[in-house]
């Protein structure tokens, strides 16, 4: 079992639990009992790492938390500072019943808030102990609390967003034509790492007709002389927090007459979408500037996803930047902008920056250039 411990400061964490116990009591629920995961890490500071033994924070509306965890595991907790959070800590045994003795923390509970990654083996499990107990999901209650970033998470999340540049500025030292995707991207996962990321989370190297399919990873296709290439990187810091960029490259002169004017597109959609943030705004409306811009050029069937996700602990989270979210965006909320352009069998094109909304407006936390960066061929 590895816990990672983020470096988040105990009064911070103290701070999460007294909102986290006041939004279970709001939201008309006993406890929330969270598994490890993001959710855990954000919470605890710890994000644990076993999911065959039972681990579970249980927090009480109206008591203080508790940390069920396996005893063989429990040392992986040993830097969360129990004591000056008031945790308390219940470890068991393999001969014992971890659900049991969650279910003797919540004599009096008649409904509860499961995390929405616990595993369905201990969901079950709890269950079955807890027969009379009706169980929702946590999600809706948790993300209202992990979507408005205070100064500490903020910085976290600037500083990944500076290191991921820098592996963006040395792109020349990777992407060449001749060699493969796979290649490629296994240069760039070292230099996310040598750039201060705790691990390369996600690499994506889209060539040629590859660039078209968003979430294409890697290949064994050989970069040619005028493809263009969608490079897509992210992992997290230290602190636990996600950088994720995309930039979008040629190899010398591109190979199609239509890039550069399409391309333009793109940066005026992904400007449009930055300059719309704002607090009060709505999600879905930023998502509609980007789309605007794309459709009335004649490309939108081409653009085949949401503008925009959360980010945070999770490279994914709310809010998400999407048709049909009227969630007012609020100070705090940190999420990534980047509409994209796929023609099926032809080239893709992608920009994404994170970005947070400010008291007034917007702060972008990647800074590289948008401009369409020409490598040689």
């Amino acid at each position: 079992m590895s816990t990672t411990v983020s470096a988040t400061n105990p009064a911070a964490l103290s701070k999460r639990l007294d909102r986290a116990r006041a939004a279970a009591a709001n939201a008309g629920v006993d406890a929330l009992l969270m598994a490890p995961g993001s959710d855990l890490q954000y919470l605890l500071g710890a994000g644990g790492g076993s999911f065959e033994r039972l681990t579970c924070l249980v927090v009480p509306a109206d008591a203080a938390p508790v940390l069920v965890v396996p005893k063989l595991e429990a040392p992986g907790y040993d830097a969360v500072p129990m004591g000056e959070l008031g945790v308390e800590l219940a470890t068991w045994v393999d001969a014992e019943d971890p659900y049991a003795l969650v279910a003797s923390l919540l004599p009096k509970a008649r409904r509860v808030a499961v995390g929405d990654m616990m595993v369905a083996l201990h969901v079950l499990g709890l269950r079955h102990t807890l027969p009379a107990v009706e169980q929702v999901l946590a999600g809706p209650i948790v993300r209202e609390l992990r979507m408005r970033k205070d100064a500490e998470e903020i910085a976290a999340l600037r500083k990944a967003g500076a290191a991921i540049d820098r592996v963006h500025a040395r792109m020349a030292e990777f992407l060449r034509v001749g060699r493969t995707e796979s290649a490629v991207g296994a240069d760039i996962a070292a230099a996310i790492v040598e750039e201060g990321h705790a691990v390369a989370e996600f690499v994506i190297v889209g060539s040629g007709p590859n660039g078209a399919s968003p979430h294409h990873s890697l290949s064994d296709r050989v970069v040619e002389a005028g493809d263009v290439v969608v490079i897509d990187i992210g992992g997290p810091v230290a602190e636990g927090y996600c950088s994720d960029s995309t930039r979008t490259y040629v190899m010398g002169e591109p190979r199609d007459t239509d890039v550069l004017e399409t391309y333009a597109v793109l940066q005026r959609a992904q400007q449009a979408a930055v300059d719309a943030v704002r607090p009060g705004i709505a999600a879905q409306d930023v998502d509609a500037a980007a789309r605007r811009v794309i459709a009335d050029a004649g490309f939108g069937e081409f653009f085949i996803h949401r503008t925009g996700h959360g980010i945070g602990l999770d490279v994914h989270e709310h809010p998400y930047i999407v048709a049909g979210n009227d969630l007012p965006l609020e100070p705090g909320m940190a999420f990534s902008v980047e509409p994209g352009i796929y023609q099926p069998g032809r080239w893709g094109a992608r920009i994404e920056d994170i970005v947070v909304v400010t008291e007034d407006g917007v702060e972008p936390l990647n800074t590289r250039p948008h401009d369409l960066v020409s490598l040689p061929a």
